[in-house]
């Protein structure tokens, strides 16, 4: 009987350790279970247009070349949008049509926003319901947004520029970073000057836990912060953080002269527009790399474009300078395609990723390779020819 009973005791357990697995390795099933034992039912799951691929809307045959209304370009002012509104014409069309609809026919509208969270709900909602159909943003906000932004499924297109001194540190009574130890930091916690934030205080030895955060209510709002007192550092645009130090004697700490590579803003598109209208988005591409070309080769007219929408960044020019509009060569180093840059696409995403989910602010991670699509950048390259 002993040995019987020992093979029944055998038994039992395998069958509930494979019940165990079963249920582990299936979750729903376990929810299944516990609503029946309840007597609740299950819930439903929630479908969004995520669920679906983003073409299938498309027309039958031949896709349409361009959208019948103006292709709503969303951005957030810094240096290299002079380039964009030169492209689309600025907003209101006051000044005249842009370069997209005298040379490429693609009738395109320039959307600012001040805040990069109010550009991020735009570019979800999309151009049909009032929002954007593309937008640029910076490589970190991608990362950090990109599992949010999963019904929208944004894809980079291209490069639009670098910050090369535009985010900067400025402070009051603070001689180096290093001092930022117990201090007030004011910061905006959806913009690129809260990743340049970050990498300042990472080379200064500092954690998250050694500085005091005061939210502000946008990058543009760190300027008012530091004069008035409400912070003892502030991390903003050079143009308005740097007159606001020197008003109360104080000094810019660091600019992202230091990392001229760290916060890149990339053009991203709505999965479902790139579907839709291919076409659109090469002559969007074409026409953003020439207004680029003439704002290097003389910054004075777009500037001023710039200066217009947004004061907050100080003399245009120089703004513009700070973070100027890339070229096609830029472009194919940044994305690997040609040439070497110091930090590419995949690795600025992927190491932005990874230090969100670090931080906790990333419910989940996309690979760099699903949030880009770089067939128009070398469609639009092999056009031009080497």
């Amino acid at each position: 009987m002993a040995p019987r009973r020992g093979g029944l005791i055998a038994f039992l357990l395998l069958a509930s350790f494979g019940a165990g697995w079963t249920l582990a390795s299936r979750p729903q099933l376990l929810q299944r279970a516990k609503h029946r034992l309840l007597g609740r039912p299950a819930p439903s799951p929630r479908l969004s247009s995520g669920d679906f691929p983003a073409g299938a809307a498309a027309p039958v045959g031949e896709i349409a070349s361009v959208p019948l209304r103006p292709t709503r370009l969303g951005f957030t002012p810094r240096g290299s949008s002079a380039a964009l509104l030169l492209a689309a014409g600025a907003p209101g069309g006051e000044r005249g049509p842009g370069l997209l609809r005298t040379a490429y026919a693609l009738d395109a509208q320039a959307v600012p926003f001040l805040k990069e969270e109010e550009l991020r709900e735009a570019l979800s909602l999309g151009g049909d319901h009032g929002g954007v159909d593309a937008a640029a943003l910076s490589v970190d906000r991608l990362a950090e947004w990109a599992v949010s932004l999963r019904d929208a499924s944004p894809r980079t297109l291209l490069l639009l520029g670098r910050s090369r001194g535009q985010e900067a540190i400025a402070a009051v009574g603070v001689e180096s970073a290093a001092e930022l130890r117990g201090k007030r930091f004011g910061v905006y916690p959806h913009g690129s000057a809260r990743y340049f934030a970050l990498w300042t205080l990472s080379r200064a030895g500092l954690s998250t836990a050694e500085v005091t955060w005061v939210e502000l209510g946008s990058t543009s709002e760190a300027g008012a912060a530091l004069r008035e007192g409400r912070a003892d550092a502030v991390a903003g645009y050079a143009g308005d953080v740097t007159p606001a130090a020197r008003d109360r004697g104080g000094k810019l700490l660091a600019s992202t002269a230091d990392a001229p590579h760290l916060i890149a803003t990339v053009l991203v598109a709505r999965r479902e527009f790139l579907a839709r209208y291919p076409d659109a988005v090469r002559r969007a591409l074409r026409g953003l790399l020439d207004a680029g070309t003439v704002v290097a080769r003389d910054p004075t007219g777009p500037a001023r474009l710039l200066g217009e929408v947004a004061p907050h960044l100080g003399d245009p020019v120089e703004a513009v300078k700070s973070a100027p509009p890339s070229s096609l060569r830029d472009n194919l180093a940044f994305f690997g395609l040609s040439g070497e840059a110091p930090v590419t696409y995949d690795e600025l995403f992927t190491s932005a990723s990874e230090l969100w989910l670090k931080l906790g602010r990333s419910g989940g991670s996309v690979r760099a390779e699903d949030s880009r699509d770089l067939g128009p950048l070398k469609y639009v390259a092999e056009a031009r020819g080497p």
